[in-house]
């Protein structure tokens, strides 16, 4: 049984099949509502059905979230589903079940989604909450698990509980930041601060040829100027603003001469009185998938965009 949190707790729960995953769920579920612990569950659509049949008249007191939609980015998990929900609290140890990785996820999403689970780390250093991360041990592939080992400081199988001794989030994050694939056929445009209105206008003409029409042609507007505008204050004045077409996605990169340091960076506010500091937040809210490359001589953005617009929330 895993035990309410003094401080921050993040184990990974090893599951196979739909039995272990409720013995290792429900339970923590239940113990935290018996304890008056506010307890939400972030899961694709299978996992939730499980646990809504399971918990029975239980379930009313629990916030449900489909993690397929509101988590499609991975970068927006930590901002607008487990901070959303931790600090809509009051005081005291919170329970989540969280669960962003799942047969299905693509080799595209899958870094952000290791630096995802590392950063959690960070962002509830200190905080009494508890989330726990499900594993489907057998639909997903030996180095994912190998991954979670490296993400989390406990690791749960077969009912029991262990510390990691692979526990290694900073190389974790480190992994996921390589360089992004060249795309086949991308349209560019170089600018400054002289130049932002135009660069704008060019990402949304070409997104508007590509197809992208009504909110999600505004979407990338906006975030195009926040990515911009962030070159020319923090990346050296300048940069390079690039689209193309991915399957049936519009992706946009933003490169230029800046260091990005800080992995947190478009996961979590500004400390209050900051002005500014929430351009990559809002591109995480906008986008379906966020990639950064971050190198010594520059930074590479690169968001995309498909035709629906990311919920703001799939809860209930």
């Amino acid at each position: 049984m895993i035990s309410p949190a003094r401080n921050f707790s993040h184990p990974a729960l090893f599951y196979r099949g739909a039995r272990e995953y409720l013995e290792g769920t429900v339970p923590f579920v239940r113990d935290g509502l018996a304890a008056g612990e506010p307890v939400a569950v972030a899961a694709p659509p299978v996992g939730l059905g499980l646990l809504r049949t399971a918990l029975g008249s239980d379930a009313g007191a629990v916030r449900f979230i489909d993690m397929t939609t509101v988590g499609r980015n991975p970068g927006r998990i930590i901002p607008a589903v487990l901070r959303a929900f931790c600090d809509a609290q009051p005081p005291g140890p919170v329970r989540i079940i969280g669960e962003p990785i799942w047969p299905g996820r693509t080799a595209l999403e899958y870094p952000a989604c290791v630096q995802h689970e590392a950063l959690i780390n960070t962002a509830f250093a200190g905080r009494q909450v508890t989330i726990l991360c499900p594993y489907d041990a057998a639909g997903l592939a030996p180095d994912v698990l190998d991954d979670a080992h490296a993400t989390h400081p406990v690791v749960i199988e077969a009912g029991r509980e262990r510390p990691s001794d692979r526990y290694a989030p900073d190389h974790a994050v480190a992994s996921g930041n390589t360089p992004l694939p060249e795309p086949r056929d991308a349209a560019s445009f170089a600018f400054d601060d002289q130049r932002l209105r135009d660069a704008r206008r060019f990402a949304v003409r070409l997104a508007g040829g590509f197809g992208l029409t009504g909110t999600r042609l505004d979407d990338l507007a906006l975030a195009v100027s926040e990515l911009i505008t962030n070159s020319v204050l923090h990346g050296g004045g300048s940069g390079t603003i690039r689209l193309w077409t991915e399957n049936d996605q519009v992706v946009c990169e933003v490169r230029d001469g800046g260091r990005l340091s800080d992995p947190m960076a478009g996961r979590r506010l500004p400390p209050n009185g900051r002005p500014g500091g929430r351009g990559l937040l809002m591109v995480n809210h906008i986008a379906d998938l966020v990639r950064v490359h971050a190198a010594p001589d520059g930074t590479a953005i690169r968001c995309y965009l498909g035709g629906a617009p990311v919920p703001a929330g799939a809860a209930d």
